[in-house]
């Protein structure tokens, strides 16, 4: 993700949920630095830079964006359950700094997920993909979180 989480009941909230999630899986926040420059585009082509960077290789690539694929929750699990089963050893979710992402990250993404038709900050993003993931791993899990 691009920067870090400025508010403080959002990085509360998505702590809980990847603590919660690291009992089924490991994680790891990874956070580059968010751009100075004045230009939109030249901000969108520095983070996005980054972001591909920070990629490891062999890693499946979700891209969180508001042009993406929607999916329920069930959906997005069996999505990560393939995966998983298909023994990709990551799964790195980006979520671009305040303008989002570019045509080379999406092109990178093996998917491009909306989170909804609605549009949200990229700090709050943070937690409601958090709280997803926690619930696509207890779909997977056949917990009780999710009924």
């Amino acid at each position: 993700m691009v920067g870090k989480t400025d508010r403080g009941f959002i990085a509360e909230g998505t702590a809980h949920f990847l603590e919660r999630l690291s009992h089924w899986s490991k994680v790891q926040e990874v956070v580059v630095p968010r751009s100075t420059r004045q230009e939109a585009q030249a901000q969108v082509a520095e983070e996005c830079s980054s972001l591909l960077k920070a990629i490891p290789e062999g890693a499946r690539v979700v891209a969180l964006d508001e042009t993406g694929k929607g999916m329920d929750s069930r959906a997005l699990a069996a999505q990560l359950g393939k995966w998983r089963d298909a023994s990709s050893r990551e799964c790195v979710l980006l979520i671009g700094g305040a303008y989002g992402l570019n045509d080379a990250v999406r092109q990178r993404a093996d998917l491009v997920l909306s989170l909804s038709q609605m549009t949200f900050t990229h700090q709050l993003v943070r937690l409601v993909l958090a709280e997803q993931l926690y619930r696509a791993w207890s779909i997977l899990n056949k917990s009780g979180y999710h009924h």
